[in-house]
């Protein structure tokens, strides 16, 4: 399997810029997912790498194969590329059974009969659907729609499989089901996907690397924990986590690796893993009088531990799941979320104590919104 090419890589509708300047790589066997918000470009990524949108600019490598340069006038075909391309419809032809929707493609590339039957033998076993080798997609539910959609796609054996919002028809039940069914198929395969999602949940459970884009620009591309737990800046920090991190803004006096911030109302010690440089320090807006430093401290849910530490607060409300309770506390004019697991419940405004835990803590520079440092918060 090839590895895929994009350097600086534009696409412009008129005036409105879609992809700005996109340069990746994605590896052999990498499950890439391409996430962030509607109207970030995603979409517009994938077509352009399948041949489906032509760029404005760059440069696009499949393999050995240059399948699009401005410069030099290239621009390879969809129908060259050797890639399979899944659709959020699935487009199964209606009047086709099963087994004719995976032969389709084949017959069109003038396989023999025999190596058909084989090949549409494979898919079947590999999707778990050979016992629907003989209806026709009204008679098959979404999972079994979309298995054959797979297959289908899989059949021709293409360098590169392509996925834009493969799931989004489905119900929360079946969703989960066919992540479990994606990601061992990836495994199984071996192939390259490249997927496209607004989910967040879909792209840490899926993707060995996240591209993660905001209006056409690429953010963060890392492997999900790293986004999760290293994210580059306050959009990534915001768009990644389910409770979001909690944002609490501040003035740092920085000196090496500790930082004295003054927020919540009182004075708090962060010690960093390295040192802390603020990305503008020469901006006169981003420095105080004081010669403090405006800052966003940011701390995952799972960080604030309640019913234990200095810090007190109120219960504004809970929301238990079973497994876990997400509670929010009122700290004066501030909310924060804490994520407690297990089944547990506290009542609206109880008074309780908490505290700030781990090494996980982000340090964000509040003019440029990126990440200045990561390490540890104690209360002074």
């Amino acid at each position: 399997m090839p590895k895929i090419i994009l350097e600086n890589v534009t696409k412009k509708f008129d005036k409105f810029v879609a992809v700005d300047n996109l340069s990746m790589t994605i590896e052999d066997r990498d499950f890439v997912i391409l996430l962030g918000p509607s109207g970030c470009g995603k979409t517009t990524t994938l077509r352009m790498i399948a041949g489906l949108e032509t760029p404005t600019e760059g440069r696009i490598t499949i393999g050995e194969q240059v399948v699009f340069d401005s410069e030099k006038g290239i621009n390879v075909p969809p129908g060259k590329r050797d890639i399979g391309f899944l659709f959020q419809n699935y487009a199964l032809w209606p009047h086709m059974t099963v087994y004719q929707n995976i032969a389709f493609g084949l017959e069109n590339l003038k396989w023999k009969k025999d190596r058909i039957r084989e090949r549409v033998n494979e898919m079947l076993a590999l999707l778990k659907i050979e016992q629907f080798e003989k209806r026709y997609p009204s008679e098959l539910s979404g999972g079994q729609q979309q298995r054959v959609a797979i297959a289908r796609t899989l059949a021709p054996s293409p360098k590169v499989l392509f996925m834009d919002e493969p799931l989004s028809n489905l119900d929360a039940k079946l969703r989960l089901e066919m992540r479990t069914e994606l990601k061992r198929l990836h495994a199984n395969t071996d192939s390259t996907f490249v997927y496209v999602t607004h989910d967040q949940l879909e792209a840490m459970t899926l993707a060995t690397k996240v591209c993660l884009l905001d209006t056409g620009v690429l953010q963060q591309y890392d492997p999900p924990l790293v986004v999760y737990n290293k994210p580059n800046n306050l959009f990534v920090a915001d768009f990644v986590g389910n409770p979001t991190m909690n944002f609490i803004k501040g003035t740092a006096d920085i000196q090496g690796k500790t930082a004295k911030i003054s927020m919540l109302g009182t004075t708090f010690t962060f010690r960093a893993d390295g040192e802390i440089t603020p990305v503008q320090p020469a901006v006169e807006e981003n420095t105080e009088s004081d010669g403090g430093v405006d800052v966003v401290v940011g701390i995952r849910p799972e960080f604030i531990r309640v019913e234990q530490g200095k810090l007190e607060g109120k219960v504004y409300t809970t929301l238990p799941s079973g497994m876990e309770t997400t509670v929010k506390l009122e700290l004066g004019e501030e909310i924060v979320t804490s994520v407690v697991f297990g089944s547990v419940d506290y009542p609206t405004n109880s008074d309780v104590s908490f505290d700030i835990v781990g090494n996980g803590v982000v340090l964000f520079d509040a003019t440029s919104r990126n990440k200045i440092a990561m390490g540890s918060l104690t209360m002074e």
